[in-house]
């Protein structure tokens, strides 16, 4: 009689129990010194002088602007991005066109472009020396080194957030529910409203909290376009970098507390929709279809 085979797994590399732990041990390192320990080092720093200093350094005036500004600038800019990022999806993944890869190219351009490069090319364009310059000092608009500039650098720097997160999934999800819905009558707003947006809104908000964690902690492209004018045009990272070169490292640690606790959020925001968004994919494509055109049915 032959013996049966026994199915045996074929060892892989890395299978080996001391490269395992090497490798772990490793990432582990990494991680305490380039992501636990900064953020260990500014919480201890920020409280080192005791609770009441630390609110005193946060409720100082020019703190305050700057944590306002910085909120105004989200509120304008992120909502702006994520229509933006909803219209530029929705047409080079639901619309055949001519250039239509080139669209694409433009959108990642604000990844492969330093921050720094974008504010210098908007001081060249809106600046009083600039394309406009002399137009909009006639028109009595000031751009640079106001509110406006803020909004331009950080819209351009975060404007691939919400388009890089819907493109991939809308492409996979394909026209079919669209185009469904559509020859059952529904206008293009209801089919949005009632098909596309409940398929991608999990990929939406995370898009959106992306956007709005780098324009709340952009640096770069704010610091060409702003003036870094103390207590007028200083957004929170501009700030924080005032309140160093002051000395002030106890307050400046202070407002950088501000910045690591939204990243946290930002993280633990990340970590939830990223298992909601995977629920959904895990949903059987058909029955997620049904619900969806069930709301257009007359």
């Amino acid at each position: 009689m032959t013996k049966p085979h026994s199915h045996r797994r074929l060892p892989r590399i890395g299978d080996a129990p001391i490269f395992r732990r090497t490798l772990l041990a490793l990432v582990l390192f990494f991680v305490a010194v380039i992501i636990v320990a900064p953020l260990t080092v500014i919480g201890v720093h920020a409280f080192s002088k005791g609770l009441p200093y630390f609110a005193a350094a946060i409720a100082e005036p020019d703190t305050r602007h700057a944590i306002m500004l910085t909120v105004l600038t989200a509120l304008i800019a992120v909502p702006i991005n994520t229509a933006f990022g909803i219209a530029a999806a929705w047409a080079i993944t639901k619309h055949d066109f001519p250039g239509r890869r080139l669209l694409l190219i433009l959108i990642e351009i604000p990844f492969s472009v330093s921050p720094i490069v974008a504010g210098v090319s908007y001081l060249f364009v809106y600046g009083l020396q600039g394309l406009f310059g002399p137009a909009l000092e006639a028109a009595d608009l000031k751009i640079m080194f106001a509110l406006p500039g803020i909004v331009l650098a950080s819209m351009f720097v975060t404007a691939p957030f919400v388009a890089r997160e819907l493109i991939p999934l809308m492409q996979a999800q394909g026209r079919d529910l669209e185009e469904a819905a559509t020859s059952l009558g529904a206008s293009g707003w209801r089919t949005f409203l009632t098909v596309t947006l409940p398929n991608i809104k999990w990929a939406l908000l995370y898009g959106v909290v992306l956007c709005n964690s780098r324009v709340m902690g952009e640096f770069g492209a704010v610091s060409v376009v702003s003036g870094n004018i103390r207590g007028q045009t200083n957004t929170l990272p501009l700030h924080i970098e005032l309140l160093y070169h002051d000395y002030d490292a106890v307050g400046s640690f202070a407002a950088a507390s501000i910045l690591a606790t939204l990243a946290i959020v930002t993280l633990i925001v990340k970590v939830v929709l990223e298992r909601q968004g995977a629920g959904r994919r895990n949903r059987p494509a058909s029955l997620a279809g049904n619900d969806s055109l069930s709301e257009v049915k007359p």
